[in-house]
């Protein structure tokens, strides 16, 4: 899917500046699409450079956490969810823990745990299963959530934003987790609806009353607000929970006798390996987008769809940002590439650049999860578990919208 992703934008700038130079006269196309490799090529090491510091911080921040017994803590608090969601998973079997412990990994932000975690559970998952070529409903549930989980600290977002000059760069908060809280709900509903789960249990109504009740405590607040309020709130609300974490991490840690300051150069040093493994991918999609949109492609396509937004009579300020929302289920490097060119192009505190953050922190890479979980498990058949998944995608993509409009409209 990656593969012929990446060979296809490639080949689409060619023919594009072929055209533009045969039929258009544009003599100049492939010079542009030239400037383009070496602009995007310099973008990807200017951002690799400036993720270094902030994802050292925070994976040392993590350990910390983890050191002190809080992951424990939060897979413990979301364990009795998961026996009434999945009857076909015994009470105490190790998918329990497994799966409580990749999206606690998910919640906190933690991707490089949660993926390890995520791929043990879908392991633990298939011995359970008597069909091994075909996913359990167990397995669909576990994987929709994953691909829709909240995440509290989208901490990635809140750095591009910082590098392409965003003069609030967590203003975007409270719409990811608005957003992020729809496509899970979505997610779930769809799976409980095929599956027949009944979402009518006490433990199960107690966990999702729970999660409502916050998040339309936030709708309602920030209903009362005027729109230049809602942005200066929501970056408040942003910044306060994300250093009262932090403290509350340490405190634990000292509660715990844990060596604070070596859990977190432990962890730090994650943070160099992690920014530096991520360059290669981000320079394969920064410039093979790059030269999509610098060949003309990518603004026919979004311009088409703008002309289709303008004849139905709706606003088309966010059609800018939506090819990162249509890249997010095919591959996360490029959303996040598109996420980035969107705020060079237009702006970090453009609508279409916030636009464009909201659908960053709102859903993961469907496809790709899909892929990599039932793959490492010789799945073959995934049953309802795309269809579910890209309801979840959709339900946060207009989600995204919504707020969007809501807070910086």
């Amino acid at each position: 899917m990656l593969n012929r992703l990446w060979i296809s934008f490639f080949f689409i700038a060619f023919g594009s500046a072929l055209y533009q130079w045969v039929f258009l006269g544009n003599i100049l196309i492939f010079e542009e699409l030239v400037k383009a490799l070496f602009s995007m090529s310099k973008v990807t090491v200017d951002i690799a450079i400036g993720l270094i510091g902030i994802l050292s911080f925070w994976l040392g921040m993590m350990k910390i956490a983890e050191n002190a017994g809080l992951m424990d803590k939060v897979a413990r608090a979301i364990s009795p969810l998961f026996t009434r969601l999945m009857p076909g998973v015994p009470k105490g079997h190790p998918a329990i823990a497994s799966m409580t412990m990749n999206l606690s990994a998910n919640f906190l932000g933690l991707d490089n745990a949660a993926t390890p975690l995520g791929l043990k559970a879908m392991q633990d998952l298939q011995q359970l299963n008597p069909k091994k070529d075909t996913a359990t409903n167990a397995q669909i549930l576990f994987l929709v959530l994953n691909t829709s989980s909240v995440t509290l600290f989208p901490v990635a977002v809140f750095v591009y934003r910082a590098q392409q000059g965003a003069a609030n760069p967590t203003d975007v908060f409270v719409p990811i987790i608005l957003a992020t809280f729809a496509s899970t709900f979505a997610g779930l509903l769809a799976v409980a609806t095929v599956q027949k789960i009944k979402l009518q249990d006490q433990i199960v109504l107690l966990y999702l009353s729970g999660a409502i009740a916050v998040v339309g405590g936030l709708v309602v607040y920030f209903s009362m607000l005027t729109t230049q309020a809602l942005s200066e709130k929501s970056s408040f609300l942003g910044n306060f929970l994300i250093f009262s974490t932090l403290i509350m991490f340490i405190l634990a840690a000292v509660r715990k006798k844990v060596d604070v300051y070596d859990s977190f150069i432990e962890g730090a040093k994650q943070g160099f390996e992690t920014s530096i493994k991520l360059i290669p991918y981000l320079l394969a999609m920064l410039v093979a987008i790059g030269v999509f949109r610098a060949s003309g492609a990518l603004a026919l396509i979004v311009d088409s769809f703008r002309q289709l937004v303008m004849f139905l009579g709706f606003d088309t300020r966010f059609v800018d940002a939506m090819p990162t929302a249509l890249m997010q289920p095919l591959s996360g490097s490029g959303a996040r590439a598109m996420m980035i060119e969107t705020m060079k192009t237009h702006g970090a505190d453009s609508f279409a650049g916030r636009l464009a953050s909201i659908f960053q922190g709102s859903t993961e890479t469907t496809f790709y999860v899909l892929a990599v979980y039932f793959g490492s498990v010789g799945i073959r058949y995934s049953r309802h578990a795309i269809a579910c998944g890209l309801l979840a995608d959709l339900a946060g993509i207009s989600a995204a919208i919504g707020v969007c409009y809501w807070f910086f409209g």
